[in-house]
């Protein structure tokens, strides 16, 4: 697709459209403008989309990664909480007829009713030149996916949201602070592992595509950023009773976390002593090991053994 408007992702093109609405960075908001052309266009190239794709994306801000989002020929639908930057985006990413921009608190929107919209816009086929898929005899799938520049104070609630929802999300691809990156990417043993590390890799396959530098926004902010790819998993990698059950445990393991399960576990509905150490027998784990030692197949197995008494 020719690009029709000037480069958002630029140093120089931020600053005069932040002086033109004259705004500033709100930091309650999170917001940090990213001001890297090559950062944004790898982002945009590592959520993989075509123009047959709906993509989501959730804090917009003035529309840089929504241009490069639009350049692949998607459908895009940005979902922007602050109200003073929907002028700002209808100026900057106005003219592309396949991006859609959404008011609201992602949190409390109707996804599937916005992507079932976005998604009967792409069959029409009109305004973005693309052939009807009804048309050409082809289903067009009902999967999406979400690339986004995540404010950080509320990174993982969104993430987790998104996942919880049982939403066709095939892909995700977020920016989000470092750490946060490294946690939910960590592995058993480490001391990055912890609950919200078993919740990502329940449901999806996370990994760190690249770092970005603080350099690369505007304001600069405190600490780096990481780009992170999570594949949704079709299945689980493990078997549960059930979610709920299988993420109470994990919530009560990590509850004390410098404790060991023996201790930690009692937190899993008031149990004594005994009656853990009789849940650890079944389940055949060591009640002297952390939580952040055991694998997701050592929290199902805990899961799949538990008896309320």
């Amino acid at each position: 697709m020719e690009d029709i408007q000037p480069i958002i992702a630029r140093r120089e093109v931020t600053a005069r459209i932040l002086q033109a609405f004259h705004l500033k960075a709100d930091k309650n908001l999170g917001q940090n403008f990213l001001v890297e052309e090559s950062v944004v266009n790898r982002i945009a190239k590592t959520a993989e989309l075509t123009p047959e794709d709906t993509v989501l994306e959730i804090g917009p801000g003035i529309g840089t990664l929504t241009q490069a989002l639009a350049m692949t020929g998607a459908s895009v639908v940005s979902v922007e909480l602050d109200k003073r930057l929907i002028p700002v985006l209808q100026e900057t990413v106005g003219a592309y007829k396949n991006v859609r921009i959404v008011q609201g608190d992602i949190l409390k929107v109707n996804i599937p009713e916005i992507i079932a919209e976005v998604k009967a816009d792409q069959k029409t086929a009109g305004a973005t030149g693309k052939v009807a898929e009804a048309e050409s005899g082809t289903k067009q799938s009902d999967t999406f996916k979400v690339c986004a520049n995540l404010p950080y104070y509320i990174t993982t609630p969104i993430i987790m949201y998104l996942l919880e929802q049982k939403l066709p999300l095939e892909r995700l691809v977020v920016m989000v602070q470092k750490e946060v990156a490294e946690r939910m990417t960590a592995g058993p043993g480490g001391r990055d592992y912890g609950a919200i590390s078993v919740a990502m890799q329940y449901y999806t396959e996370p990994k760190i595509a690249f770092i970005v530098k603080a350099g690369s926004f505007l304001p600069a902010p405190k600490v780096d950023s990481a780009v992170l790819v999570c594949k949704r998993r079709s299945t689980p990698p493990v078997d549960v009773p059930d979610e709920k059950t299988f993420f109470k445990v994990v919530a009560a393991a990590f509850s004390v976390r410098r404790k060991m399960l023996n201790n930690s576990l009692k937190n899993m509905g008031g149990l004594n002593g005994e009656q853990v150490k009789a849940w650890l027998d079944r389940a055949g784990i060591d009640g002297r090991r952390r939580a952040e030692t055991l694998s997701l197949e050592e929290f199902a197995m805990l899961a799949r053994t538990w008896e309320k008494n």
